[in-house]
């Protein structure tokens, strides 16, 4: 039987436990390490002390975000990227993030259908998570999975958004480097990616670069990346590739070490983190109120019966200890019933 196999199930487990969870998860267990990511996707009771438990041996891998639009190859090129960094002799996470399932809530999978060349490798760990809702090209419990498969010994976690579009930014505030992947042909390609995609690309990738137009739409980005000017100093690269070949990703993957480097020398992970802490802080205020209060809230303002702005002020004194008026008269007249 495994070692994997002997280990409790993660529910309301003992520090004991929990540390040995941990362990096997810094010894590289990829089984361990899987049912610890169901466990942070779902928020059991344990996923957050375990993740506290490991987050001072994080650090180590390089997080990677691959965007775009749908149809750009996204899928293709981090199946190319894994090849490479394989033979490198490093160890990669693939974090593919697919649309929900209309049926079971479940991530749909076609990312990870695409990448089966890599299932029997062992340097591997692939793991689809479904966005269950979430705005962003992202899902929920992104950050924490890519924790828990840096811990496990992967140098390299790669990102893959669900392909939404422009609204996919969230994935600048999870990954050290984000790649955006382009294909020629769609029509005014640059001018479709001013309203946010364009600002968090620190490596640009044009896929498919084997179809006309692939020069125009690197002239034109680079036109533009001429005018703009970051604070970190950092001018994104544009690199060609035809994914489906293999070709130019060599160097793709050079452009995209080169910036997670100097993210690691600048004052980057601080900002990344800034973010990242904001998010978790918006996250848990808003976990922390019943479902029933924001239904009820809900049908209060629909019905013009109370103004949002004076509901969520009255959250936020809740959330602070501070329970208004109504609050305190309620408990109190429900007490001199007795």
């Amino acid at each position: 039987m495994p070692a994997e196999s002997r280990l409790p199930a993660l529910g309301r487990s003992s520090d004991e436990e929990l540390r040995r969870w941990a362990e096997k998860i810094r010894e590289g267990d990829w089984r361990a390490l899987a049912r610890a990511a169901t466990a942070a996707e779902e928020q059991s009771p344990d996923a957050a002390a375990l993740l506290r438990e490991l987050f001072p041996h994080t650090g180590s891998a390089s997080i990677i975000g691959v965007t775009g639009v749908p149809g750009a190859g996204k899928s293709t090129l981090v199946d190319r990227l894994t090849v490479a960094l394989r033979e490198d002799g490093q160890r990669v996470g693939i974090l593919a993030v697919d649309p929900t399932s209309p049926y079971t809530g479940g991530a749909i999978l076609g990312d990870r259908i695409r990448m089966q060349r890599h299932e029997g490798d062992a340097g591997v760990f692939i793991r689809s998570m479904a966005t269950r809702g979430h705005l962003g090209g992202l899902a929920g419990g992104c950050l924490d999975v890519a924790l828990l498969m840096d811990t496990a010994g992967c140098d390299v976690v790669l990102v893959e958004t669900v392909g939404a579009g422009q609204a996919e930014v969230d994935v600048a505030r999870l990954a050290d480097a984000t790649v955006v992947v382009l294909v020629p042909g769609l029509g005014d390609d640059v001018q479709s990616l001013k309203a946010g995609i364009m600002e968090i690309a620190d490596v640009f990738v044009i896929n498919k670069a084997d179809r006309p137009g692939a020069g125009q739409l690197e002239r034109e980005l680079e036109s533009l990346l001429d005018l703009a000017e970051r604070e970190d100093g950092w001018q994104p690269p544009v690199f060609k590739v035809v994914a489906t070949e293999g070709t130019g990703v060599r160097e793709a993957l050079a452009g995209i070490r080169e910036c997670a480097g100097h993210a690691r020398e600048s004052d980057r992970s601080a900002r990344l983190w800034e973010q990242r802490l904001r998010r978790m802080f918006r996250d848990r205020l808003t976990d922390s109120l019943p479902e029933e209060a924001y239904k009820s809230a809900a049908r209060q303002v629909a019905a013009r019966e109370r103004d949002p702005y004076s509901v969520v002020d009255e959250w936020v004194r809740l959330l602070l200890g501070e329970p208004p008026a109504a609050l305190r008269c309620g408990k109190q007249h429900e007490g001199d019933t007795h």
